[in-house]
């Protein structure tokens, strides 16, 4: 791994691979730097130089307590600047969020933005986190987890049975502590949708056909993003990088060197 300090202080740490134009990754939660992207990795390594940064909590970056998701996109703003030319940035989950954040900030230092199924900050009710912290201070991950997947995401439960039963699982519960977080963070951001009307980078949205789409910000940040586009992922829901990797690849490669 490689290491840089944030404007915080914080130590970021981010793997770094591949061959050609700088392309930042954020992942999401249930996730890390590797996790995220590893079904993808052998494509987007060959077409770009990618930057995937662990975000708080993951790989050997600081695992700090009540960060703020503004706090993350410092982070990824630091990454960013220390690349030293402008580069393409993808983010997905609380990690679009996170990238889009971020964007706003070094737009300079952007070429074009990949978001996948930003999540909008108030999607879970209190009650649905009440139990999610109960599960958590029980450190009863796997029911965390669960209750996540089928009460948040809409994973429908046959789906998700198949997943617990898969190596998948096993990272999932892993990240299922530093996920707490960003749920944290996440229901605390003062989502403006204001901030963003001024960002003329080139954006694609994209977004799962199998997704429940009200849970997300696609349509919301696509009304005032002055260069946007949106790209369905048929056949696919919250996870296309791994569901289906080589069409998620192709979605990115496409846009991102068109």
């Amino acid at each position: 791994m490689l290491y840089i300090t944030s404007h915080h202080h914080t130590t970021i740490s981010y793997d770094k691979y591949g061959d050609g134009p700088p392309l930042v990754l954020v992942h999401g939660g249930f996730s890390d730097h590797i996790t995220n992207w590893e079904f993808v990795k052998p494509l987007l390594e060959k077409q770009f130089t990618v930057y995937a940064i662990a975000r708080r909590g993951r790989g050997d970056t600081d695992a700090t307590i009540d960060h703020s998701l503004n706090d993350e996109s410092d982070d990824i703003v630091a990454l960013i600047q220390s690349i030293g030319e402008p580069v393409f940035l993808l983010g997905h989950s609380y990690g679009a969020q996170v990238a889009l954040a971020a964007a706003v900030q070094v737009p300079n230092l952007l070429r074009k933005l990949v978001l996948y199924e930003a999540p909008h900050p108030h999607s879970i009710s209190q009650d649905l986190f009440a139990q999610l912290e109960a599960q958590a201070q029980a450190a009863q991950w796997d029911e965390f987890a669960v209750i996540f997947f089928r009460d948040a995401l809409l994973v429908p439960i046959e789906e998700l049975d198949e997943l617990r039963v898969t190596p998948l699982w096993l990272p999932i519960l892993a990240d299922a502590k530093a996920t707490l977080g960003d749920l944290r963070a996440l229901s605390r951001y003062n989502f403006d949708i204001d901030r963003f009307r001024d960002l003329r980078v080139p954006v694609l949205l994209q977004i799962g056909t199998e997704s429940p789409r009200h849970l997300y910000i696609t349509d919301t940040i696509a009304a005032v993003l002055p260069d946007v586009c949106i790209e369905e992922l048929p056949d696919q829901a919250h996870e296309g990088m791994t569901t289906a990797p080589n069409l998620y690849a192709e979605a990115v490669s496409r846009f991102l060197l068109s």
